[in-house]
């Protein structure tokens, strides 16, 4: 009987073996929020293009020929920025997969290809109306290329609603990333539900794909971390009377010396500039002495040409005066002259 019991109890803790890991789930990696700055931006592109398909007639007015060429380019534009813009919402769908979430990652991948399926559609519909030109008595071809993109708009910017509101949801998530199930799935008990645990759509090497990638994102963290705890250990190690940490005391001793020497440096500089000043403030000085003595040799000669012109000045009234006198003598001297001609010229006749 005891040895039953011993092997019955072996048997169940060998089927418990792997069950106990139930309990223990691996760590996750360090979340990563998705960011929804490009799907805005992506909106906005989409409500210019429902402005242009809904103003068509009035925002080319002046060229109305062209207008359903103008459309189509802005279609064909349209898909373009679109393809770019799903590269980046399937590299955003890349890192939900490794963040674990493998179920929320498929459907957000599907109606991340939705944008880019719709303008398809609609530039294959635009392609139809522009080959076939339909004649609808109420609807000319311009309209029925504004009413395609229209509703091409309309479905692409619903898509990208849900888009948004779906990266939402997985910002504000904190359950357990969902592809640890199916680290577990092989481990559970045998039950009647055991063919739909392993024929689950077919999707079973997926999930196993994405928790291997999931897993080794996670030693990728946890290698990091590891050789940050390390760092930090080796800098915190104490000595051995329990003191302030040598390496920070090192540090402490080595940042304070270098704070010193940058002092000293500053200091130096500021006294080379203190006596460069000083030196710029004596030749200024001795400028200024310089034009001192200047000025008083031009103020001294300034006197002695003022004298000068002041003893000219009198020798020049002088000689006026000396001419004006002159002048007068010679004046009187032929008022006596004519005088003495006119006496001998009245004598004769009388004689």
């Amino acid at each position: 009987m005891a040895l039953e019991r011993r092997s019955s109890s072996a048997e169940a803790e060998e089927n418990n073996l792997f069950v106990d890991l139930l309990q223990e789930a691996p760590l996750s990696v360090h979340r990563q929020y998705l960011n929804v700055f490009g799907s805005v931006v992506y909106c906005f592109v989409l409500a210019s293009c429902a402005v242009v398909a809904a103003g068509a007639p009035w925002i080319f007015l002046l060229i109305s020929k062209l207008i359903p060429t103008l459309l189509c380019s802005c279609n064909v534009i349209l898909i373009v920025i679109t393809g770019i813009f799903q590269q980046y919402w399937l590299y955003q769908v890349k890192k939900v997969r490794l963040q674990g979430y493998y179920i929320f990652s498929e459907k957000l991948k599907h109606i991340a290809r939705l944008p880019f399926a719709v303008a398809s559609y609609g530039t294959g519909m635009m392609l139809l109306v522009i080959v076939w030109q339909p004649h609808i008595q109420i609807l000319s071809l311009s309209t029925s290329l504004r009413i395609v993109m229209f509703v091409e708009v309309i479905c692409a910017g619903c898509f990208m609603s849900l888009y948004i509101g779906c990266v939402h949801q997985y910002n504000s998530l904190n359950g357990q990333p969902d592809v640890l199930k199916s680290l577990y799935s092989a481990l559970q008990p045998s039950s009647s539900l055991e063919d739909f645990r392993y024929h689950d759509g077919g999707r079973l090497s997926d999930q196993q794909m994405a928790l291997l990638q999931y897993q080794r994102e996670n030693l990728h963290y946890l290698s990091e971390e590891v050789l940050r705890l390390q760092e930090c250990l080796s800098k915190y190690e104490r000595s051995d009377d329990g003191s302030t940490p040598q390496v920070d005391l090192a540090h402490l001793l080595a940042s304070r010396d270098q704070e010193l020497r940058a002092l000293t440096a500053e200091m130096n500089q500021v006294q080379s500039e203190l006596r460069l000043a000083r030196s710029l403030i004596a030749e200024r000085d001795a400028e200024i002495q310089q034009l001192h003595l200047t000025n008083k040799q031009y103020v001294k000669e300034n006197e002695r040409m003022r004298s000068i012109l002041n003893e000219w000045s009198a020798r020049a009234a002088k000689l006026e005066r000396a001419l004006e006198a002159e002048r007068l003598s010679n004046i009187e001297v032929q008022k006596n002259a004519t005088k003495l001609r006119s006496e001998p010229a009245v004598q004769s006749p009388t004689h």
